[in-house]
């Protein structure tokens, strides 16, 4: 295989391009739902890409005042402070063509004739890269990784040839991950859409029949009854870990604030449960998967019925539980605020009769789900092999 001495982010052929940090740096009152140029934030970048779920923009004057920080296609974000080591492609995929770093990230852009974007973008997101970030890494409150100490980090660097090889072989892993992660969102908008018909709009089989009553929470259809929360499901907190140093190479995810966090080799719940973040990630809510630990940032709802899962699943999710969130300094959801919601409730004939239409697209969307971790999983352990030069890409 033809490989050469690693060299330095320094040495390598691409540019470290900082974001503006002058006087015309956007305000907060600058900042749009809607508009011209999409101004990253530290929600934007992620461990696996860019989440665009919440954005901020800001107008053309304000884009063409700033000097730094403007992408282009092929270009690479990196996290630079606060949450390191975050990266996202900003390829063709990405359906905004303006787009700037905020001051806590670099863009890398390389001189394609020695080093294809696709590659780098591979390996600022390998064990390797990390392990020497780690060991980079400053400040104690809010941790950076200033330019200069970057450019120590080495870059394994084939030929082209190698490289376009490794890329094509990882990206095809990133894109049938990409492939079903687009199939599990179309499942869960074809469930909240039969959600919304029959719940919502009340447009479900048989409705013709039934006149809309008038109760504490509005207007619903006959036979309906308002319910308190807990009548309808167990509510409790999650588990304590013993040390987050038990949260390496576990068999089982770990669920803290509604989020995987880790994996851990002991489980609290054998089934899956719906989950809550009651702090950090305050009300955001998820269906675990199954053999998991929930860590005590999350409350658990176990429907007292099993044909409540998918209705009670969604109508939290909907809902959300913002108006019981307390505490300005640490927001957070207690028990005993979740002890006042009460929601309009269906008769359990039709709650089953949704499970039995939703329930195949859930189930459908798990296996994917399960597919795309064991994808990760492949790709992840095959990266540093490929490229450290361990793995002959001839064979594979």
């Amino acid at each position: 295989m033809s490989w050469q001495e690693p060299v330095s982010f320094g040495e390598a052929p691409f540019e470290i391009i900082d974001g503006d940090r002058g006087k015309n740096y956007p305000k907060q009152s600058e900042y749009s739902g809607s508009g011209h140029c999409l101004f990253l934030s530290a929600t934007n970048v992620t461990k696996t890409g860019f989440d665009f779920s919440a954005c901020q923009f800001i107008d053309q004057n304000r884009d063409t005042a700033l000097n730094k920080g403007k992408l282009q296609r092929e270009d690479i974000v990196l996290t630079t402070r606060g949450t390191i080591g975050n990266t996202a492609y900003f390829n063709d995929a990405v359906a905004f063509n303006h787009l700037r770093i905020n001051s806590g990230m670099v863009i890398l852009r390389c001189d394609r004739s020695k080093l294809l974007p696709a590659f780098l973008y591979h390996f600022v997101r390998s064990p390797s890269f990390f392990s020497q970030v780690n060991g980079l890494r400053s400040g104690v409150a809010q941790p950076q990784l200033p330019i200069r100490d970057m450019r120590q980090i080495k870059l394994p660097l084939p030929t082209l040839p190698v490289q376009q090889r490794i890329s094509g072989i990882l990206s095809a892993y990133d894109e049938l991950i990409e492939n079903s992660q687009r199939r599990i969102k179309i499942l869960e908008a074809m469930a909240r859409a039969v959600y919304r018909e029959w719940f919502v709009h009340f447009r479900f089989p048989g409705h013709t029949n039934h006149s809309l009553v008038t109760t504490t929470l509005g207007a619903f259809p006959r036979g309906w009854e308002v319910k308190k929360l807990f009548e309808l499901t167990r509510v409790a907190y999650g588990k304590n870990l013993p040390t987050k140093s038990l949260m390496k190479d576990g068999a089982y995810p770990v669920y803290g604030a509604a989020k995987i966090i880790g994996r851990y080799n002991q489980f609290t719940r054998e089934h899956r449960t719906i989950i809550c973040g009651c702090r950090g990630s305050v009300g955001e809510m998820q269906v675990t998967r199954e053999l998991c630990f929930v860590t005590n940032n999350s409350f658990t709802f176990d429907p007292t019925h099993p044909d409540n899962f998918f209705w009670l699943y969604l109508t939290l999710s909907m809902r959300g539980l913002r108006d019981v969130v307390a505490g300005a300094a640490q927001p957070q959801i207690t028990l005993e605020g979740i002890s006042s919601v009460k929601l309009p409730t269906p008769p359990l004939p039709l709650l089953s009769l949704f499970q039995g239409v939703v329930s195949p697209m859930f189930h459908e969307a798990w296996v994917l789900d399960a597919q795309v971790e064991n994808l990760r999983r492949t790709r992840d352990l095959l990266l540093p092999r490929l490229l450290s030069g361990q793995v002959n890409i001839a064979e594979i």
